[in-house]
Order: C-alpha cells, then sequence, then structure tokens
C-alpha cells in the first residue's frame, strides 16, 4: 500500500542528499522514479536538486499552476520500463495546498509512494504553506537530524542573518545558502535574538556623558 512520507528537517540536515540516495537505489535496481522540486528560475525549465556534499540530480520544476496529479499521470505507464516506483520531492515546504492535495491523489488513487522533503518552519517559526499541509495530510512523519551550528544539541530552528546579524523580520521565502542562514537549536536561537536586543537597547539609551 503506497503512503505519503514527510521527511523534514533545518538546513544543513542532508535533505537533497537523501533524495538522491533514494532515487539512486530505486534505479540500482532497475526501478524509474520522478524527482521534482519548485521552480524559482524561469518557468518550464529543467533545475537541479543538488546536495551540499557536491551530487546533483535533475529535477521536474514545480509552478504555483502545475497539477501533480497530472504530471505524474502523464508520466505513468501500467507496465514495463516506465512504470513509475516512487515519487520525490525536494524543497516540499514551498508547494502550496493543492500540490499536496495533488500528491495524496497520487498515492491514493495511483498507488505510487510519495516522499516530500523540506523545512517544517521558517526562520520566524512559522510552519510554510507545504509543511502545514504535509503535517495534515502525510501517513508518515519523519525528521531528519542536525546539530546546532553553535552547540552540541539538536537543531530544530534555522536563523536568518543580513549583514552577519540575525534578523526576524522579512519575507517569509528568500533562496540562501549557509552564509544566509544557519540552523540552530531553540535555545541558540533565542540567545541570539536577546543579545540582539540588548544591542538594540543600548544604542536606544539616552547618551548622559558630557
Amino acid at each position: 500500500m503506497a503512503q505519503l512520507y514527510y521527511k523534514y528537517g533545518t538546513m544543513n540536515s542532508g535533505k537533497s542528499f537523501e533524495i538522491i540516495k533514494v532515487a539512486h537505489n530505486y534505479e540500482e535496481q532497475g526501478k524509474r522514479v520522478l524527482i521534482y522540486s519548485p521552480s524559482f528560475s524561469a518557468r518550464g525549465t529543467s533545475q537541479l536538486v543538488g546536495s551540499r556534499v557536491g551530487f546533483e540530480r535533475e529535477a521536474i520544476p514545480v509552478d504555483d499552476d502545475t497539477d501533480l496529479y497530472a504530471n505524474v499521470k502523464s508520466h505513468l505507464s501500467t507496465s514495463g520500463p516506465k512504470q513509475i516506483y516512487c515519487v520525490l520531492i525536494d524543497e516540499a515546504q514551498f508547494l502550496k495546498k493543492h500540490h499536496i492535495l495533488a500528491l495524496t491523489r497520487v498515492v491514493d488513487e495511483l498507488n505510487i509512494p510519495v516522499m516530500a522533503f523540506g523545512l517544517k518552519n521558517d526562520f520566524q517559526n512559522q510552519l510554510f504553506e507545504g509543511s502545514y499541509n504535509l503535517l495534515v495530510q502525510a501517513d508518515k512523519i519523519e525528521e531528519i537530524k542536525t546539530i546546532c551550528w553553535y552547540c552540541d544539541r539538536k537543531a530544530t530552528m534555522v536563523i536568518r542573518f543580513l549583514g552577519g546579524k540575525p534578523v526576524n523580520a522579512g519575507e517569509q521565502i528568500q533562496i540562501g545558502g549557509n552564509e544566509d542562514y544557519k540552523p540552530v537549536c531553540r535555545r541558540c536561537y533565542n540567545q541570539a535574538f536577546r543579545a540582539v536586543d540588548t544591542a538594540l537597547d543600548s544604542d536606544s539609551a539616552p547618551n548622559n556623558g558630557s
């Protein structure tokens, strides 16, 4: 019985590498997979799923109006080498609600397992639209763990940096790498913003010196 899997983790937890590994394991047995990734480039162009350890795979781009159920079905053959054994989704937090509902149809009506990988919460600790709907709809949910950038605790949050300083305001979606985001534990997240607040209070305090 096919199921919808949601595997979430913070930055640097190896989500894209896991997709590439799963795809390789299927294909080594001659089993075809489809890999999708939300599109932030030119409409309809191919793009890559890339891990920070240097591996890359081409992915089918997903636009806001992409019908994932119809797209998967268009690749499907009931028998032979074109049969699809698994659908893999990178950066699933950026999907819309209708994308997630389409993936449930892929599982329930086409009997194809779907494995969606992505972040759970953003830099303000709010759920993304895709992650919220995956938490609601997924049959199985699994955390991909990594450690905090600053200590040895488990990272559960992410800090966005601007000019080397932590920020907690701005657009939810802003594509960036290690220089813009850091995976952190809750304690280090709170300490970072307490330090920012202290610095702001100090800067705004009246100067009574002569």
